[in-house]
């Protein structure tokens, strides 16, 4: 490291090296990834008020939206997240491609895959249609409340709720938590709407099959879900709308950056649970709605969150920061 370097910190995990950064000469950029929306002494306060010194050290903040940063900021930088079109996460795959995957991991067939357990009464028919949601097994994510989404909707509709192996993630303990409540209100549930519910855990020791199962489970889905009751951005909702996906979406933090209810998608209050089922509902029977929402979220997706963007964006901060 040089006098003049600029060192790029990522979350709270690394803004302790900022002083230490700092004295040696660079300039120091602290990159927050993460946000909510939430009086200031409920949480983020405590986190400025610890890492006071820290922050001090630091030239410039990125965030992906402005409330998310640090009071009295020196130079604040607005950069919401990217994903990549060409990724296995992302690409195109045909019908067989996606359907091959799908059974590969028991999903249509109840046949046990590798690197994926699913936990479901029965294999999700050929014929279903599918709502998803794509989730870190976290309570922010309101996982259970996805379930219970269940009850109500059209007999052929079923729920696929997926998300990483929590046991792989030892930085989120509460993942194993949220996993066995949401195994409990599964469970609780009659059969009939039990059946129609699909729990898909995958592991990270391969990412790129990873990627390709979310990829598979987002180009099946009819409608993706994400009933978060905070979120600093929702990838998972950009890689849907990238798909050509029609998406409802909780009306909180960076959710609302990419969807414009009515227009690429739609909104709603994550607590009023008749209500995403409206907006589900309102979705699933009306397929020309679907395909128009997908198509301006794809276009508004690629125009907006894709890498090219996110590296001019990072230009910027390089050459404007303190």
């Amino acid at each position: 490291m040089t006098t003049g370097d600029v060192v790029v910190l990522h979350d709270p995990q690394t803004l302790g090296l900022a002083p230490a950064v700092k004295a040696a000469g660079a300039r120091v950029v602290w990159h927050c990834h993460i946000g909510a929306e939430v009086a200031p002494e409920r949480g983020p306060g405590a986190v400025w008020r610890a890492f006071a010194a820290e922050l001090a050290a630091v030239d410039a903040v990125v965030t992906t939206m402005p409330g998310f940063a640090p009071p009295r900021t020196r130079a604040l930088f607005v950069v919401p997240p990217a994903v990549d079109p060409a990724a296995t996460k992302n690409r195109e795959l045909t019908g067989d491609e996606v359907a091959a995957v799908l059974a590969g991991i028991g999903l249509t067939t109840g046949r046990a895959g590798a690197g994926v357990t699913v936990r479901q009464d029965r294999p999700l028919p050929a014929g279903a249609r599918v709502v998803l949601q794509v989730s870190r097994w976290d309570p922010l994510k309101d996982m259970p409340g996805v379930v219970r989404c269940v009850v109500g909707l059209p007999k052929d509709v079923h729920v696929v709720l997926a998300g990483t192996e929590p046991a792989e993630i030892p930085d989120d303990p509460e993942g194993l938590a949220v996993l066995a409540e949401v195994t409990s209100v599964l469970n609780g549930l009659p059969d009939e709407d039990r059946a129609r519910v699909h729990l898909v855990n995958i592991s990270l020791r391969d990412p790129e099959r990873n990627a390709l199962v979310v990829n598979a489970l987002q180009r099946r889905a009819d409608v993706v879900l994400q009933k978060s009751l905070e979120e600093g951005f929702g990838l998972t909702v950009t890689e849907a709308m990238v798909k050509g996906r029609p998406v409802v979406a909780s009306d909180v933090g960076g959710l609302r950056l990419q969807v414009t209810h009515g227009h690429n998608g739609l909104l709603v209050d994550p607590a009023d649970l008749a209500g995403v089922r409206t907006a589900l509902i309102r979705l699933l029977d009306d397929p020309a709605l679907c395909r128009e929402l997908g198509r301006r979220a794809r276009t508004g997706a690629l125009e907006r969150y894709t890498m090219r963007r996110f590296a001019a964006d990072y230009l910027k901060v390089l050459h404007r920061a303190p």
